[in-house]
Formats: C-alpha cells, structure tokens, sequence
C-alpha cells in the first residue's frame, strides 16, 4: 500500500464536491489484484491506521480524480488547428488525407504514443477514443495503452460509403475485423472496445446492421458515433432516411442505442430525441470547443437536465482544440451561458469538474470505477499545482471558497497544472 497527504478532492454526490484540505489518500491491491482507492479522509483521523504505510506528503498540492474523456480521436493529433468552413469541408479537406497514414505500422506506433503522452500530460486518465477503419490502428492503442495501463476505450471506425479510398473499407470485411478486434482486446486489463459506426453518412445499411447484431451478441461492449452536430450533415441523413423522424431514430432502427451507446454532440435534437436517450440508456459526449471551432452549435444543456439522459464532457480533439480538461470546462461553461438560441444558464464549477470527471464515468456505465476517489475506486488521480502561474497563483489565494477555488483554475488552468498523473500507482508525468 502507499498513501498520500495533500488537499483532497472527491464527489459524494452529482456536482457535489467536498475538498478535504488536509486529506490522506491511500492506495492498495483489492481481491483481484487491481490497485484501489483503500481509505480517504481527513489525515488526522486516518494517519494512525495506516503508520506504517509509506506515505508522500504533497504541501499545497491538489490530489483529484483522473479525467474522463468521452470523445476524442486520436488519429487526429495532426488535424487540430487545421482551418476550415465547417465540419464536412473539414473532414474531406483534413480529416480524412490524415486517417489515411493509419495503414502504416511505424506511424501508428508513433501516433498511439504520443497520444497517450499528451493524455496524460493533461490529467486524463481514462478516455473512449476513434481509431481509422484500419485495424491496424486500433491495435497500435491498445497495446500503447495496454503498456501505459491505462483505462481506454476504442473501435475500429466502420465507414464503407461517401468517403474515399485510403479510409473506406469493405462492409463484410469491416464487421469481421471488428468481431475479431473484440474477441482480443475487449475486457483485457484494462481495455474495452468500442463498436465505432463513424457517423450514419458513412455506413450503409449493411453496415449499420451489422454494426447492430454485433452490439445485441456483445452486450458489455461500447458504441460511439456522432449525431446531430451540423445542420448540414442532419440535411444529408434526411435524404438517405426520409422515412426516419428523425437523425437518432437511425441509429435506434438498427439497434444502436442503449447503455454504454456514447454519441457525440447531440446539439441539433428535438424533446423526442432526448426521451429516446433517456429510455434508452444511451449518452451524450458534449464536445464544446470542437462545437465552438467548427460552428455547430451549442449543447442545451437545459434541455438535458430537463430530459434527464446522460453527459458527460470530451475533447474531441482535431476538431476540439485543446486536450487540457480545463480548456473543455471552460469551454463548456461559455456553451452553457449561451442564451439566444437556447436557454442560457451559468454551470456550476462543480459541475463542470463532475462532468469531466465522476459525471463522465457514469456516462460510461463506469460510475464507481473510475472518475472519482471513493473507496473502492481505481487508483487513478492527478496532483493539481493551484501556483502553477503566478497568475493562478494570486487569484487561487484569495479563492473563499472550494466553487471559487476550482473555477480559477477552470478559467486559469492548463496542462502545467498538472504536477503528476498517477494510473495505478505508476507516475506518468511529474514536474516540480
């Protein structure tokens, strides 16, 4: 076992934080073998238990839970910041000439690298990502992740139409490959696939119901896709599925919502679609600053609330523009305030830090794994430094309470206030 002193903060209900300011934190293998949250609380109550156990001391330091993930493409490292009019002239423009490369070995492995570097550099601890429609891309994560013993999610992305050579693949071929891709990575340490239709333009029926047979004989596996990000491509859907009420209700007509179904977006929905959600268990990836970028649209998250279906926050990295948790929160909070297409309402920052953290968990049907720091949780957490800029610095001493705390470093915070990721008790990235 191992234990911790610092500031520790950890969620006892949704959107409801306590920091515990002189904290101990400690760490130990449960009955499986799986390093685990052992005991949290404050030091003075807990150091007499655990003496004997050695223990890191961390003056003004942060302990929190890892960050959750819920949309992010790593093939895409090489597109963030590519300029665009919008999100298809995006994908055909940059997208799509990059993914190509996956069929490469060499430069998966350095893709998969460096992506996992830049994760965890950034506080994230566990993330569902899109892969190519090259299986070989998914493998170069997953053993990457594997390695890293990181919690991550992915899936050979499924596209046999309206996009071009070098990314395309063959229906019956694309479903075989996923079944096989399923039956060696998913439920191996750490891993878990995910059946990845990239988005209904890109999958013919075949394809879908393929993808849909497979989700109904593997029912613990992931889904991920896209809905309703741009007017443009629901337009497109529309002229493919006339008879569909609606761009979600395709993805339903072929078995594809359900728990542990995460789409991406979800802005352009109607009362109808979220009750589908709702019912059905399946999840909303909210990506603002790749909503913000490409000029999509704003999540109402009014509307979700209202609803009650699951979120939770993503990077969505090329098209979002930062791996950093506190770009995303940030960025969701503008989305949020926006109040001329929507209801506009100011989030919380303990919501805010809920939906990327315990919120996204849940979203993930992995609430009491990952994404918080109960007991019993996986031992995945980031040492945050509040003096990590003089700036964050000057404005977290004069913070009066934990909500002013934690929106500084929403509205301040980046990747060097990340002074160390912990994934099961191996450092990742540490600085002074």
């Amino acid at each position: 076992m191992k234990a911790w002193r610092a500031s520790v903060l950890y969620f006892t209900a949704p959107a409801q934080a306590v920091l515990e300011t002189d904290g101990l934190l400690v760490v130990g293998p449960d009955a499986s073998g799986r390093q685990v949250v052992q005991a949290l609380g404050a030091y003075k109550q807990l150091a007499p238990q655990f003496a004997d156990v050695p223990t890191e001391n961390l003056p003004g330091r942060i302990i929190a839970p890892g960050f959750v993930d819920m949309h992010i493409h790593y093939p895409q490292l090489d597109v963030i910041g590519s300029p665009a009019e919008g999100l298809l002239p995006w994908l055909e423009n940059y997208t799509f000439p990059h993914e190509s490369r996956f069929s490469d070995a060499t430069h998966n492995s350095e893709a998969a690298a460096f992506f996992v570097d830049e994760l965890l550099r950034h506080g994230v601890t566990t993330a569902l990502t899109f892969a190519t429609s090259h299986p070989e891309s998914v493998n170069a994560l997953f053993a990457e992740a594997q390695q890293r013993q990181l919690r991550l999610i992915t899936g050979k992305c499924l596209m046999d139409q309206h996009c071009p050579e070098g990314v395309r693949d063959q229906t019956d071929q694309s479903l075989i490959d996923t079944e096989a891709l399923i039956r060696r990575w998913h439920g191996v340490d750490r891993l878990g696939y995910a059946i990845t239709p990239r988005f209904v333009p890109s999958c013919s029926e075949a394809q879908l119901r393929g993808a849909g047979e497979l989700a109904a004989k593997y029912a613990d596996v992931w889904i991920q896709s896209h809905v309703a990000e741009n007017k443009d491509e629901i337009a497109w859907v529309r002229e493919l599925y006339p008879k569909a009420r609606s761009y979600l209700s395709v993805y339903e007509q072929f078995g594809l919502l359900r728990p542990r179904a995460v789409y991406a977006h979800c802005i352009h929905i109607d009362t109808e679609d979220r009750a589908l959600m709702r019912d059905t268990g399946t999840a909303a990836a909210v990506s603002p600053t790749s909503n913000l970028f490409l000029g999509s649209g704003f999540f109402d998250y009014a509307a979700a609330d209202r609803s009650g279906f699951l979120y939770g926050l993503a990077s969505d990295v090329g098209g979002g523009t930062s791996f950093s948790p506190f770009h995303t929160m940030l960025a969701a909070y503008y989305v949020g305030r926006e109040g001329q297409t929507k209801t506009g309402l100011s989030l919380s920052p303990q919501q805010l830090w809920w939906q990327h953290t315990a919120g996204a968990a849940r979203a993930l049907g992995l609430e009491g794994v990952v994404g918080n720091l109960l007991p019993g949780c996986e031992a995945d957490f980031v040492v945050l430094n509040p003096q990590a800029t003089p700036l964050l610095a000057r404005k977290t001493a004069q913070a009066g309470s934990l909500d002013e705390l934690l929106f500084a470093l929403i509205v301040l915070g980046d990747d060097r206030v990340i002074a160390k990721t912990v994934i099961s008790q191996a450092e990742s990235t540490s600085r002074p």
